[in-house]
């Protein structure tokens, strides 16, 4: 069962097929109301359930004990069925109830800034369940004015070391990296300038600026729109057009920034298509939805598959 490890397909797949849940029993002298309603859970393609708590208004009344027994019945249920997980996501005002899911087995798997999401693995054997994202997306983005072979560089303000290095930021959820380079650079420079390809990608682990998780940032190639720059006082100490050799060789640069520059002078020289990365939209395999494919250009002849022959 691999699809139960392809990472966000679980989560971003609870289609409704179905309800399944249990009443509360009696009032309690703890003063539990008699009938907390159903806990329901919707079903997921995988064969999970997964239960929103804000959904529950009759759980606001309820005590921790209650719930839990409330909880416990449901698993039970739920294990005769088959469920094979469950997925219980808890408003931030509701968390006087996480203690009662992990007495009976639930794991924190994320959060975000108003509930969090536990879970527990129903089926036989280790839990198969997929873990929460686990990168961090940063992107820059390189603009580069071929007529005059200068490109747009930054100095971080409050950092240890002023380096010039490509204006850039973290990417936004659902915001394609084109956009977030071409963001970021308005934001910190007053630049305006449109997406050309995608030049290089790091891969860190362990990032101290991702709280110890891996980091992705990605460097765009972007063409300027407008020249004059307006730089964010907050986030940058210096901004500048630099003659593209110059950032080639100076020291007081990031190396990522260095190679990236050579990367340009090379594409100036040679080619822009020796390097870049060019985008292409594709439907994906779920209807309605898009995703992106980044590569080198691709001959007119091997588009389809006459090409290959």
């Amino acid at each position: 069962m691999r699809w139960l490890k392809s990472a966000g397909c679980w989560p971003s797949a609870l289609l409704l097929a179905g309800r399944v849940g249990l009443r509360a029993g009696p009032r309690t002298a703890s003063g539990s109301p008699r009938d907390a309603g159903e806990l329901q859970g919707e079903l997921d393609r995988f064969g999970g359930v997964s239960v929103h708590l804000a959904r529950h208004r009759a759980l606001h009344g309820l005590d921790a004990a209650a719930f839990r027994r409330l909880l416990q019945a449901a698993l039970q249920q739920w294990r005769s069925e088959g469920r094979v997980a469950a997925w219980l996501h808890v408003p931030i005002l509701q968390s006087h109830f996480i203690a009662s899911a992990a007495s009976l087995g639930f794991r924190f798997h994320h959060a975000d800034s108003h509930s969090s999401t536990l879970t527990l693995w129903l089926g036989d054997g280790p839990s198969r369940l997929p873990g929460y994202a686990t990168h961090q997306v940063g992107v820059a983005g390189a603009v580069f004015d071929d007529s005059t072979r200068k490109v747009l560089v930054v100095q971080d303000r409050n950092k240890l070391k002023n380096m010039w290095k490509f204006p850039g930021g973290l990417s936004e959820p659902g915001e394609d990296i084109g956009d977030t380079a071409v963001r970021e650079v308005f934001e910190e420079t007053g630049v305006k300038s449109e997406f050309r390809s995608l030049l290089s990608i790091r891969q860190q682990h362990g990032s101290p600026g991702a709280f110890g998780k891996s980091d992705m940032y990605l460097i765009c190639r972007l063409q300027p729109c407008s020249f004059t720059i307006n730089f964010c006082q907050q986030e940058c100490l210096k901004c500048e057009w630099m003659d593209l050799e110059k950032l080639a060789r100076i020291d007081n640069t990031t190396p990522i920034t260095r190679r990236v520059a050579r990367l340009l002078l090379y594409g100036h020289r040679e080619g822009f298509d020796k390097i870049d990365l060019s985008m292409e939209e594709f439907p994906a395999v779920y209807t309605g939805l898009f995703y992106k494919l980044y590569h080198r250009e691709l001959p007119e002849s091997y588009r389809d598959t006459a090409g290959t022959d």
